[in-house]
């Protein structure tokens, strides 16, 4: 709702398949954020380092950044260019930036801040399905009847998501919960078990409830005759990763352990959701594959009420994977390695071919930034003078 040129209040869209009208802090308070102060109202350009930023049209603004950019890859080609976006980005907006930096310009440096929040997540989707892609909805929630949270506080972080997992679970109250977190979140006290593991131990936790699914036969073994490889290999490296072994390790009983993966194992339709406690670690791609690989081993996935769902930390993450808005990934889940994949979305662009060379990630693009062989960067909708990693560097 507006009046005299700026918003007095918001309220969700209550036929919103997602939301149903519900907001979280950030949208309810939407209006007390949006004001003039501090924000450009056009565009604000120095034409050299030591000149002040005075305010000029768009026309103008557009064609000195257009000139500079094509000035730089004329002398030192398009890798000395790069385009760092973000997980706030509209999903087209994704879109048009990769079409520009691949097909345009001819570089594969576009990455996104999504790279430090959810990159783990697309490894282990594509280690362990193939693909990053959710093989869940928020309809899910609504059927299952175990829902497990790894290292998220969705109570606190995801409050539209977490409100529906309430009702589901009021609507349902033989539906159990299981927390896995060092601390005793809002989430965590909500829950019908919580493993306060020691920080840095999923791997072994997850690997722990796997070993007791198969010592209890709680295994789908056609299903993983059928759809899945590389089981047995897998088995033996957690034969000696019993609940007794692992639980000094992780901090918890190991009676809880068995407890947890039991009722994952006789669940008929258990879903999982993680965020970045698993994902923002030195091994966060082997967290999330081993919780992954409960799902494959009991063949708990592609269907209603189940699977491993991967919440994410910006409102559009997944929409910068879907567009391939990142240096390793093409649009539609295509491969930049993939010759085939490449080929294909040329034909589709109308271009003669896609560049081959794998392009910066986001701190190696602020590395090269550094070193002098990235001359000029584009940034959009993130603030990496604040957010990224060895902040004097950066700002270096």
């Amino acid at each position: 709702h507006s009046a005299g040129g700026q918003i007095v209040g918001v309220e969700g869209a209550p036929d919103h398949p997602a939301n149903f009208g519900k907001l979280c802090t950030r949208g309810n308070t939407l209006h007390l954020a949006a004001v003039k102060t501090g924000r450009a109202t056009v565009p604000m350009l120095r034409e050299t380092r030591d000149a002040p930023r005075t305010p000029t049209t768009w026309a103008h603004a557009l064609d000195t950044a257009a000139e500079r950019f094509a000035a730089i890859i004329r002398e030192h080609g398009p890798d000395a260019v790069g385009f760092y976006i973000s997980g706030q980005l509209l999903t087209e907006d994704y879109y048009v930036f990769n079409k520009l930096a691949r097909a345009l310009v001819g570089t594969n440096n576009i990455d996104s801040n999504s790279r430090l929040c959810m990159s783990s997540a697309v490894a282990a989707y594509k280690a362990t399905l193939g693909s990053d892609a959710v093989p869940c909805s928020y309809e899910d929630i609504d059927l299952a009847d175990l829902i497990l949270i790894a290292g998220a506080n969705p109570a606190f972080a995801h409050p539209i998501v977490y409100r529906r997992i309430e009702a589901a679970r009021a609507a349902n109250p033989n539906a159990r919960m299981i927390v896995v977190d060092p601390r005793r979140t809002d989430t965590a006290a909500d829950a019908d078990l919580h493993l306060a593991i020691t920080p840095g131990s999923d791997t072994l936790l997850y690997s722990a409830m796997l070993h007791v699914l198969l010592w209890e036969d709680l295994t789908d073994d056609a299903f993983i005759a059928e759809h899945t490889t590389g089981f047995a290999d897998l088995r033996r490296q957690i034969a000696e990763l019993t609940p007794g072994a692992v639980a000094p390790v992780c901090g918890v009983k190991a009676e809880d352990i068995v407890t947890a993966a039991r009722w994952f194992g006789q669940s008929k339709a258990p879903l999982s959701f993680w965020c970045q406690g698993l994902n923002q670690s030195t091994h966060g791609t082997a967290n999330g594959a081993a919780l992954i690989h409960l799902h494959l081993a009991t063949g708990t996935i592609g269907r209603p009420g189940m699977g491993p769902f991967s919440l994410t930390g910006q409102p559009n993450a997944m929409g910068g994977r879907e567009t391939g808005a990142m240096a390793n990934l093409l649009p539609g889940h295509r491969n930049l390695a993939d010759a085939a994949d490449r080929a294909e979305l040329a034909a589709l662009w109308g271009i003669p071919a896609l560049p081959e060379a794998p392009g910066k990630t986001a701190v190696e693009m602020f590395d090269a930034v550094h070193a002098g062989t990235i001359k000029a960067i584009w940034i959009a909708c993130t603030n990496p003078a604040q957010s990224l990693p060895d902040l004097t560097r950066v700002r270096e």
